[in-house]
């Protein structure tokens, strides 16, 4: 198995904190550590450093490099230039391929994730090993929910596929493209309805075949790039695309199989979810140059730490001042805080 942890992006649900220049999974969100850190760590409890893969970009790679020394340059998967999930999946299948590692499966890790126990995600990954190396399927990860988490996309699991002993493989009876509350309401009452929540997972000879199949305008280019064409040049031929390009169509003809999760998954992608994920593990306390009278829920994150906040009867609020940038939200609108620095750029404000 071939783990890849994949951070190239820039976290834009968590400006003014995360920045084109020092993206969030290379900042101590959560601790001493950033979470490409602690994803590192995680994989190093079963694999060597000359084992895992990074998938980033230039801009980022040398950020890459100085927090986490050991991996060696040649594991390094570089995106000549941003295009989106799509295309950078299929570069890190081809890179691999090239290196004669067509065969052997690779995990898919995404960088702004924790997964507890990590023991538990090891595991995961070895049993996954065993059935990509037996089946030619697409393999993604899901969670059980007992209630509506919006914004996401939905499986529903059929027939399981792995031995006893090992984590839940199944196959997947259906996909459902994110949906409206009272919908996703009445559909986690399925039995087996599992949250898609990526892990992907097979060997890149199998994606290099779907990709051939399902998206060729993706595949060709990628083929010249194994075959010895520059990178650059063929990168730039594939339109921008998310990968569900491809899996929509691995779905609807039984090609898929998916592992329910058998660990605790949390998403730091945005500011509520990294309050609540900081005050579960007892890290988030306001200081005392905070004052908060009457107010419940609120998340107060400053760079200088000698200015005094006060809060006065307002609930669920995320206030983050970075000296240059004040972002003031209601919790549960978090997730629209890249609108507000789209508009930042379209005003050209200088601070992305």
């Amino acid at each position: 198995m071939i783990p890849v942890i994949i951070c190239g992006g820039f976290g834009t649900k968590l400006w003014p904190v995360s920045r084109e220049h020092k993206p969030k999974h290379f900042l101590p969100l959560v601790g001493e550590k950033s979470l490409f850190q602690l994803n590192y760590e995680a994989l190093r409890t079963h694999f060597t450093p000359e084992e895992i893969y990074v998938s980033t970009n230039e801009d980022q790679v040398e950020l890459a490099k100085r927090q986490v020394g050991e991996i060696p340059e040649e594991n390094f998967i570089l995106e000549p230039e941003m295009r989106n999930q799509g295309p950078a999946t299929g570069l890190i299948a081809a890179f691999l391929y090239k290196k004669g590692l067509k065969d052997e499966p690779f995990m898919i890790v995404q960088v702004d994730v924790l997964r507890d126990p990590t023991d538990s995600f090891i595991k995961m990954i070895l049993d996954c090993d065993t059935i990509a190396r037996k089946e030619n399927k697409y393999i993604t990860g899901g969670i059980s929910t007992d209630f509506p988490v919006m914004g996401v996309d939905y499986l529903i699991k059929g027939q399981k596929v792995s031995s006893e002993g090992s984590v839940g493989i199944f196959k997947v009876e259906k996909f459902i493209w994110r949906s409206t509350e009272e919908q996703t309401k009445e559909l986690i009452k399925q039995e087996g309805a599992l949250i898609h929540a990526n892990h992907t997972c097979m060997t890149s000879q199998n994606l290099l075949n779907m990709l051939q199949k399902y998206k060729p305008e993706w595949y060709e280019p990628l083929m010249n790039y194994v075959n010895g064409a520059e990178l650059k040049s063929e990168y730039s031929k594939m339109p921008p695309g998310p990968i569900e390009d491809i899996t929509q169509q691995v779905y609807a003809n039984d090609e898929a199989l998916v592992v329910e999760l058998p660990f605790q998954w949390r998403d730091i992608g945005t500011f509520a979810t990294l309050h609540e994920y900081l005050k579960l593990k007892g890290l988030y306390k306001a200081s005392d140059n905070i004052v908060d009278l009457d107010g419940k829920d609120n998340f107060v994150k400053l760079d200088d730490m000698n200015k005094v906040v006060a809060l006065v009867g307002v609930d669920h609020l995320i206030i983050v001042d970075t000296g240059d940038a004040l972002l003031i939200c209601d919790k549960n609108k978090t997730s629209r805080v890249n609108e507000a620095l789209k508009e930042v750029k379209k005003r050209e404000l200088s601070l992305t």
